[in-house]
This record gives structure tokens, sequence and C-alpha cells, in this order.
């Protein structure tokens, strides 16, 4: 049996089944649907001298784009067609560490198996590029299926700038704590597409999270954890509207001043 990176890589190690535990956790939550939703994030800090030597184990692929701020870049990445639940129990055979060739255009597969990465890798690195170019530290990219989430954006009325992010706010005052920043709002944009990877890089530079109307959210954090924690958060407050509507009566939510009061207390930007 072919040895591991992850051999006397501890914090390689942790960084990899740090994936594998968000994405049992999206599985569990019921937000990764068969082969449903993306991981991606930054390890280049992870990686030493003998991992930059390797030998790749597939050819050379196509990004779809020049992203100049990824040149020598190393990523660890949920395959294509792969799930969750399977993620989750043996990351190395469910993704893959690729890395970033000099053109930057264009990246090959060096461990531990030539498991292609999401069909979604152009929007992800798109996001990791940008963030490498404005110095922001966040080094993970989550994109998932919850299911409340979803939902309401199947209310037109919550779609206009920030209507559903005051409305998630008011809740319960740990989603304004731990989401600072709302939820963006992507319109329908057939998935994969460069018009969807466009419009979810307008909507980060605000957010840090965006919602794609109909399909998903799209988190960055500075790791895994972090991006996942914020759709969760999100996701509670989601449960608590509908549970409230459920029970026959509209959610009343925290009023504006009380959620002034949170922001001055807790020194959040918004």
């Amino acid at each position: 049996m072919t040895k591991s990176v992850l051999e006397n890589r501890p914090e390689l190690k942790h960084t990899v089944y740090q994936v594998a535990e968000v994405a049992g956790y999206l599985w569990q939550n019921g937000w990764a649907e068969r082969n449903g939703g993306n991981i991606t994030v930054n390890i280049t800090d992870l990686v030493d001298d003998e991992l930059r030597q390797l030998t790749a184990v597939s050819e050379v692929l196509p990004i779809g784009e020049t992203l100049p701020y990824l040149k020598g870049q190393y990523f660890f990445c949920k395959g294509t067609g792969k799930r969750m639940r399977d993620l989750a129990r043996w990351p190395m055979e469910n993704g893959a560490i690729i890395r970033i060739l000099d053109d930057c255009a264009s990246y090959e597969i060096i461990a531990d198996n030539p498991v292609m990465p999401t069909s979604e890798l152009p929007s992800h690195l798109a996001v990791h590029n940008h963030q490498l170019e404005i110095g922001s530290g966040y080094k993970a990219t989550v994109h998932t299926h919850p299911i409340e989430l979803i939902a309401m954006t199947h209310n037109r009325a919550f779609l206009g700038k920030d209507v559903l992010t005051n409305l998630l706010w008011s809740m319960i005052p740990e989603t304004k704590a731990f989401c600072p920043l709302g939820l963006g709002i992507v319109p329908y944009t057939l998935p994969g597409s460069n018009a969807i990877a466009q419009e979810t890089l307008r909507q980060l530079e605000e957010y840090d999270v965006v919602m794609w109307e109909k399909h998903g959210a799209f988190a960055k954090g500075t790791d895994v954890m972090d991006a996942f924690d914020q759709i969760d958060v999100l996701s509670k407050s989601a449960k608590i509207y509908m549970c409230g509507k459920s029970m026959g009566f509209e959610p009343e939510g925290m009023s504006s001043e009380q959620m002034g009061e949170l922001s001055k207390v807790f020194h959040l930007p918004r």
C-alpha cells in the first residue's frame, strides 16, 4: 500500500481531517445529497520541500482562466463526483492535493491518487486568488445545500439586499455575533458557470457567506470550520423562523435597536 503524504505531517493531517469532520457534518445535516457540495482549502503553508518535489500523479489540467496570485499554491480539494459521507471517512481517497503551475492557468494532482477535483474548482480557485490578492487570510471555501436557507430563496420577498440578512440576524443573537457580515444573494445562475463565479466574487467583497438562489450556500473562512460555522448559525436562524411559522405565527425577531445594541457591545462591523 502506498504511503500517504499525511504520514509524519501532523499539521497537514489535522487540516485534511478537519475537512473530513466538516464533510461529516454536512452529510449529517442533510446538506450533501449524493455528491452535492464542495470544499477547497489552501494548504500552501503546510507543504514542505519534500512535498514540493513530488512527481505529479496526473497530467497537466487547465483551470479555465488565469489566476495570477495562485502561482505555486497548493490546495486540498474534494473530488468531483465524490460523496461528502465518503470524504468524511476516507479523505485522501475522495479528495486530492493539487499544485498550481507557474502559468497560473493550470494545475496537476500530486497526492495521493489521481482523484479529479470538484467540477466547481475554477469558482473556488477564483475566490482563493482574490483572497491572496487582498491579503485577507481566508484559506477555505465551502459550498453546500442547507435545506431551510435554500427554501427561503424561493420567496422573492427575501431576495432584496440584506432582507434575509436582517431577518436571520433577528432570530437569535448568536447569528449576528458569529456571522457579522450577513448574507449576500446571487440570483439564480447556471451552476459551475463563469457568471456565478464572478457574481460570487462580487458578493464576497461585502459578505463572508453567499446564497446562490434555489441552489445553495457558498462561504469563505479562515479555515474550513470557520466557513462551516457561519453557514451553520444562519441555518439555525432559518430553522427558528420556520418553526415559528409552522406554529402559526410570524416570528417577532429582535428589534433594530436590540440588534444595534448587540453590534455596539460586541464591536461588530454592521
